[in-house]
């Protein structure tokens, strides 16, 4: 295979090295303040088809047989600079070298970046629900769609042609920093960095970009290189109504010193008792710093290291019943205790990054980067645990009015009112009654906080070259290393009260109950590991190879990816359920997976106004980590039947361009395959061979799973005036199970995984917010340095997640095998039908200020989303809890169901303002 590509990639280079060179047009371009090169730059030749864009030495060349002669102009344009016109004579055959061109800061339009980047940090740094968000990954862009969904749309978690995190690439200084425990970004990692985030290298979707083979959402290179900034200062004041209150931020970078010396640095904190939704507690800071050191013309050598400690409180996802009783601000997860605000589900971060990278200009033509960084720390999810006795959770459902009017032997109105007088006047975790009963159980802890840790340590490395073969003909290789050793263990954080912990499973018995066999019956106190305690080791080497081919009337490129993946799960816990050698204790088998492919894509420039581009792809990837071990708390067991992940993908794009004027219309489709997919919960009516019906926590593993992902998007901009633009959107797509994936389910309340067959998926759609979104807007440029805009922005056809165990052969037949015997088909069908949410339209306002004063610049930035307070639905999901026909329509047909989907709810309005000083 390797071979192959080989011999393919040679062929092409000698074929194309041989063509003539023709007329050209070259430059460099440079910050005006610190004279240092600035890559993607477009530069066009105005009223005709022929650009190009500046790479990392800030260098462009534009050539082709047919360039105009004569008097011309050239176009400079990028995001967060003031576009330039620059006259040029070009006379036929020969190579017209343009004087360095000096890019100027577009203030008003830099500061209005660095909003958006700041609220799109609060939707990235969630997880729960919304997780899948790539919004982050399309900051960068200047494309109009991608702006309108990395700021308007975001907020709905809407998902750009429906993909997930994990299908987008982040680099920092060209290392990759998705997560190889489930191939997300960490976005927490860099969170309150904002001002020394501004240079990002964007490329859309699969198409070429300078640093790997990327993925279908784009891949996104953060420079976080000393050199790289524009020399000066900046403080800010930030204050918001979403996930923190406020953010106070400085930061400074020397540009480079006549000594070939630079630095920046920045610290941050961003603080809140009380986010949008109810105890959502935000306590951050941040801090950064990167040197270079310029050795001589060839070589420079850069160090960066930046440290964002975070803890945020989480909230809940709800039935619509508690919604209806307590609103949609409403969090579960907190409590009062002693006056004080206290959220039992905190999430912590603490992941120093640390990276070197060494710059070599071989020769004016080549370039080598290799790079090396080191992560650590740790990340923490608390909860409350509790062991023989009630539920501490105040929406636990049989704290409900709708549990006691669903009794059995008839409604229990009194009960519902106690319980709806309950929870309506309270409805929080009650601290004072837990502290009271583990006191009144002698100190012996029914209660705890713990959390769910895992402390990495992960070494990365790569080494990327580029080479400009010819004037038209450039070639990028690279090769990449990472390992990863995971520490996952339960840690005890308070014993609320008590003065231990009896590390058992309460239920189970005898052995079964003992959660290391190695230590039984062991009494934990703060600080301890106990439950489950393993390591994760996972190691990926792998590398890439493009070609890229720029002519006059068509660009071109071709590349292949090869790797290979190990994972192995280390027990340090012999668990009572899973006893027998290497069943929990010790190693597991190595997992090993062999991954490829291959891409290609070309833009036919029709005329200086329009062009055509397709991409394609086809390209396998490992399964994550987290979908490799069906229950790896307590288990080596691996998923059974897992391979690698198939993605082919095509798209194709109409692009228009007049000085007034730009869209893009583009179609696409994608196909995904084999993947593997885990769900953990509690579940009733479960049909085991030999047993009644049972209710037990499983592990839902779904494996050969297909999705497809079709539909269009359109972005479109008009400079109707100097000072208005007005833009549109648009967004159609069909995300959608592709297939009948097999399911089977795991349980230590059952000894052997229980096979279910196929879970009918197929033609559900895929959850994950919005598959339409449309939009309207324009922007108000005063030349005076202020600016106003606003957009009404229209959503449609989201759906909540449903129950794949409730679409298997477990919801129609009984423990025996035999169907119910009351099923009715049509009642099956009406009650398997998936949830599709309302449909509904925000409105966004945003606008801001600057001025020069001497050599400062002051100014402000703010926005007021969802303006007239819309509450809508951003997520939700099937509770696989009634999981056979019986439970379920019996839960369904009460007036208010117990076990009711849950959803999350969007922000309401809400505000941010940022207030700014740069020097």
């Amino acid at each position: 295979m390797n071979k192959f590509i080989l011999v393919i990639f040679t062929v092409f280079l000698a074929g194309f090295t041989t063509v003539a060179q023709n007329t050209a047009v070259k430059g460099k371009v440079l910050d005006t303040y610190s004279s240092e090169p600035i890559p993607g730059v477009e530069v066009n030749l105005q009223g005709s088809k022929f650009n190009a864009l500046t790479g990392g030495d800030g260098v462009f060349t534009i050539s082709g047989n047919k360039l105009p002669e004569g008097d011309q102009i050239l176009i400079f344009s990028k995001t967060g600079y003031v576009t330039q016109r620059i006259p040029v004579t070009i006379q036929n055959g020969e190579h017209t070298e343009v004087a360095p061109v000096l890019f100027k800061v577009d203030v008003a339009d830099m500061e209005s970046q660095i909003g958006v980047i700041s609220l799109s940090d609060d939707q990235l740094d969630e997880d729960e629900g919304t997780s899948d968000n790539v919004s982050g990954l399309l900051q960068a862009s200047k494309d109009v769609f991608l702006n309108a969904a990395s700021y308007d749309f975001s907020a709905t978690f809407f998902r750009p042609r429906g993909y997930d995190s994990e299908d987008g690439k982040v680099l920092i200084n060209g290392l990759e920093m998705n997560k190889l425990y489930n191939g997300r970004p960490q976005w927490s990692n860099w969170g309150g960095l904002n001002d020394v985030m501004r240079n990002q290298m964007f490329s859309m979707g699969i198409s070429a970009n300078e640093y790997n083979f990327g993925d279908l959402a784009g891949t996104t290179n953060i420079i976080m290189r000393a050199s790289k900034y524009r020399k000066g200062g900046r403080v800010s004041y930030a204050s918001s109504n979403r996930s923190y209150r406020g953010r106070v931020m400085g930061s400074y970078n020397s540009g480079l010193l006549a000594s070939g010396w630079a630095y920046s640095v920045l610290v941050s904190r961003r603080f809140a008792d009380e986010g949008f939704n109810e105890g959502t507690l935000y306590d951050a800071n941040s801090f950064f710093a990167s040197v270079e050191k310029r050795l001589n013309e060839k070589h420079s050598l850069n160090l960066t290291a930046f440290y964002t400690p975070n803890r945020r409180g989480k909230s809940s996802a709800n039935t619509q019943e508690v919604y209806d009783l307590k609103g949609t601000r409403y969090n579960s997860y907190w409590g009062d205790q002693d006056g004080e605000m206290r959220n039992s589900r905190i999430k912590e971060v603490e992941e120093p990054v640390i990276m070197l990278n060494h710059y070599w200009d071989i020769s004016q033509n080549l370039e080598l980067n290799t790079n090396v960084g080191y992560q650590f720390g740790k990340v923490g999810n608390s909860r409350l645990g509790y062991d023989n006795a009630p539920n501490p959770d105040p929406s636990y459902y049989q704290k409900l009015p709708s549990f006691f009017l669903s009794d059995p032997n008839g409604p229990d109105y009194a009960g519902a009112y106690k319980a709806y007088s309950s929870f309506v006047n309270d409805g929080q975790i009650n601290w004072q009654d837990i502290y009271e009963t583990n006191i009144f159980y002698g100190g012996t802890s029914r209660y705890y906080l713990y959390e769910d840790r895992n402390d990495d340590n992960q070494l990365m490395a790569n080494t990327i070259l580029n080479a400009r073969l010819t004037d038209r003909i450039s070639l990028t290789a690279s090769l990449d290393y990472k390992n990863l050793n995971s520490h996952n263990y339960a840690n005890m954080i308070d014993l609320l009260g008590g003065n231990g912990y009896l590390d058992v499973d309460s239920f189970n018995q005898g052995d079964a109950a003992q959660n290391d066999l190695n230590n039984p019956d062991r009494v934990v106190g703060k600080g301890d590991t106990f439950k489950y305690n393993y390591e994760f080791d996972a190691t990926e080497y792998g590398g890439f190879v493009q070609a890229q081919f720029s002519y006059a009337a068509v660009d071109f490129y071709l590349a292949g990816k090869a790797g290979k993946m190990t994972y192995q799960r280390n027990g340090l816990y012999r668990n009572g359920s899973y006893a027998n050698d290497n069943e929990s204790f010790g190693k597991s088998e190595k997992l090993d997976f062999t991954t490829y492919g291959a891409k290609a894509g070309a833009t036919y420039k029709i005329s200086g106004k329009h062009a055509l581009e397709i991409n394609g792809s086809y390209f396998t990837d490992p399964p994550s980590l987290r979908n490799s071990f069906s229950n790896s708390r307590q288990t080596n067991a691996t998923v059974i039947g897992l391979t690698e992940e198939k993605t082919m993908n095509v798209d194709a794009s109409y692009i228009f361009r007049t000085s007034k004027v730009k869209a893009r219309l583009t179609g696409y489709y994608t196909l995904l395959q084999d993947a593997s997919e885990i769900g953990f919960f509690y579940a009733d009516g479960i049909s085991v061979q030999g047993r009644s019906a049972t209710t037990a926590f499983v592990q839902e593993v779904l494996t050969n799973v297909d999705k497809r992902n079709i539909g269009g998007e359109l972005g479109i901009e008009a400079q109707v005036t100097p000072t208005i633009k007005l833009k549109g959107a648009a967004a159609y797509g069909q995300n959608t199970y592709d297939n009948n994936p097999d399911l089977y389910i795991t349980s230590d309340d059952f000894v052997d995984p229980q096979f279910f067959g196929k879970s009918y998926m197929k033609d559900y759609k895929v959850a994950g917010g919005p598959q339409q979104a449309y939009q309207l807007g324009f922007e108000y440029r005063d030349p005076n340095f202020w600016w106003f805009g606003a957009t009404a922005n229209y959503f449609s056809n989201a759906y909540v997640d449903v129950s794949p165990l409730a679409r298997s052969k477990n919801f129609y037949t009984d423990n025996d095998g035999v169907p119910f015997n009351d099923y009715d088909p049509e009642v099956a069908r009406e009650l398997l039908k998936q949830e599709k949410f309302d449909d509904y339209m925000l409105v966004n306002v945003v606008g801001g200020k600057s001025w020069r004063v001497g050599d400062y610049y002051v100014g402000f930035f703010a926005t007021i989303s969802n303006v007239f307070d819309k509450q809508y639905k951003t997520g939700g999901f099937e509770q696989g809890r009634n999981a056979n026909y019986r439970t379920l329509s019996a839960d369904a047909s009460k007036d208010t169901r117990v076990f009711g989907p849950k959803y999350w709810y969007g922000y309401g309005a809400a505000y941010y303002l940022n207030v700014y000083v740069r020097f």
